[in-house]
């Protein structure tokens, strides 16, 4: 889609991975002004040097100093924040466990990147809105896990649905002063960090993928571009009137049981 976002800025936290790329590429594309945000600094610069007038600045959303800073950075370098686009957020491949062995330390890391630093960027990035009085757009990351529960990653799938209900209380907070919030839920996403997962050394779908995909009834994973062009509609004029939603993205698995 297209839509004009001339003169929007636009912070995309988590911004030198493979989604939150894809979104602050799409965002440009339109014509706003993307902050590319990423505890992984150089990862950050790499990105923003792609795109025209983009800014790459270094964020641990999960510290509140670092948080703050960035606001302070933007407003300085950029004078304005429009969108804010949560995306920055990590799981584990090490712990894949039950809950009763899951470890505390991993549990609270992953609690603490994906829902309170969620929370705390959310919280730094609503005082320009607000205090501009021309409202703004926030575009929460969650996942279908916390739609349809997943096991053996229990912090993961918390951290995520701990996201939903919170965003239907920024939407009854915010929306009065015109601040508009929503939430993308994606399923399975093709990346370079996926791809071994999903592949087989012979190119075709491992027999775990192979299963997994039988539950999905497009028998596919999804693309990093597919994330991207749902976070632009919800970025855009066109979603003025949708506020408090979740937008799964997810090829159908959370539509019901494939039997």
């Amino acid at each position: 889609m297209q839509c004009d976002l001339e003169g929007k800025v636009a912070l995309v936290t988590g911004a030198a991975g493979a989604i939150g790329s894809a979104i602050a590429e799409r965002l440009t594309d339109n014509g706003a002004r993307v902050i590319i945000a990423d505890i992984n600094l150089q990862g950050a610069i790499q990105v923003a040097d792609g795109l025209a007038d983009a800014i790459a600045l270094a964020v641990d959303i999960s510290q509140p100093d670092s948080v703050e800073n960035l606001v302070l950075q933007i407003m300085r370098e950029a004078g304005r924040l429009d969108i804010l686009v949560n995306n920055a957020g990590i799981n584990t491949q090490a712990h894949r466990v039950n809950i009763d062995a899951f470890p505390l330390d991993e549990w609270n890391r992953i609690v603490r990147i994906d829902l309170d630093g969620l929370y705390l960027m959310s919280r730094a990035a609503l005082a320009p809105m607000l205090a501009s009085g021309n409202g703004g757009r926030v575009i929460n990351i969650a996942s279908v896990v916390g739609l349809a529960a997943m096991r053996l990653q229990s912090p993961f799938v918390a951290a995520k649905a701990g996201i939903i209900p919170l965003k239907r209380s920024m939407a009854l907070e915010l929306g009065s002063q015109g601040v508009l919030t929503n939430a993308i839920a994606p399923g399975s996403v093709m990346t370079d960090l996926t791809r071994k997962l999903f592949y087989s050394e012979d190119g075709s779908f491992s027999s775990r993928t192979e299963e997994f995909m039988q539950h999905i009834p497009l028998n596919r994973p999804g693309t990093v571009q597919e994330i991207a062009e749902a976070a632009l509609f919800l970025a855009s004029p066109g979603a003025g009137y949708v506020n408090g939603q979740i937008l799964a993205v997810d090829g159908g698995w959370t539509a019901g049981y494939m039997m």
